[in-house]
């Protein structure tokens, strides 16, 4: 069977939520599965100077334009959440105390955090927020905030970032399709082709 694909995203990415919304089904059209893996996008930032898309003069103001076209695009809702960006540890964390046992039940948390973040403009960095998230799937709530703060959940998100970058992982959403890598939600259709025919 032909490898997943690994989708590398941060929670608090406007793009990495317009692409987490259809990654899935363009792979199945492959005969692919996707691999979900979130890392911490601000600790890219030190090794490439860069910074967040909306707080850079002139471009903040198209991304933010970009980011409502695309979804509208998409026919998904879209709405930035107050305070962004900020690092979001919370789902982050939730996702990797479950992945392990519960890899379905990790991504249909992803995708709800997602929904409620930039869906609906809430602030998906709140471990409250998420644990409310997780209850209706059938996590215990409180059992996932206390899994949040362990060490171990900790420590395995910082080597899941530091995984990222060393593989070259710079921005979200970053996709690996057999170990070529696609920057950007703009590059799904490129990924599509790509899958469709070999590559070139």
């Amino acid at each position: 069977m032909a490898a997943p694909l690994e989708f590398y995203f941060d929670f608090y990415s406007p793009y990495g939520y317009l692409a987490s919304t259809r990654i899935d089904a363009l792979a199945q059209k492959h005969g692919r599965e996707v691999i979900w893996r979130p890392f911490l996008v601000g600790a890219t930032f030190t090794v490439t100077g860069a910074q967040p898309l909306v707080d850079i003069p002139l471009l903040g103001d198209y991304s933010l334009h970009d980011m409502q076209r695309c979804a509208r695009e998409l026919g998904v809702p879209f709405q930035l959440p107050e305070n962004f960006p900020k690092g979001a540890l919370a789902p982050a964390r939730a996702f990797y105390w479950l992945v392990d046992d519960e890899p379905a039940l990790a991504k249909a948390l992803a995708r709800v955090v997602y929904h409620a973040t930039f869906g609906e403009g809430r602030d998906g960095t709140d471990p409250q927020l998420v644990a409310d998230l997780a209850a209706p799937l059938g996590i215990d709530r409180e059992q996932l905030l206390a899994a949040m703060q362990t060490p171990e959940v900790k420590a395995r998100l910082k080597q899941e970032t530091e995984t990222a970058l060393q593989r070259g992982v710079f921005g979200s959403p970053y996709i690996f399709v057999d170990d070529e890598p696609f920057w950007g939600n703009d590059r799904l259709e490129q990924i599509d082709r790509w899958l469709a025919t070999g590559g070139w």
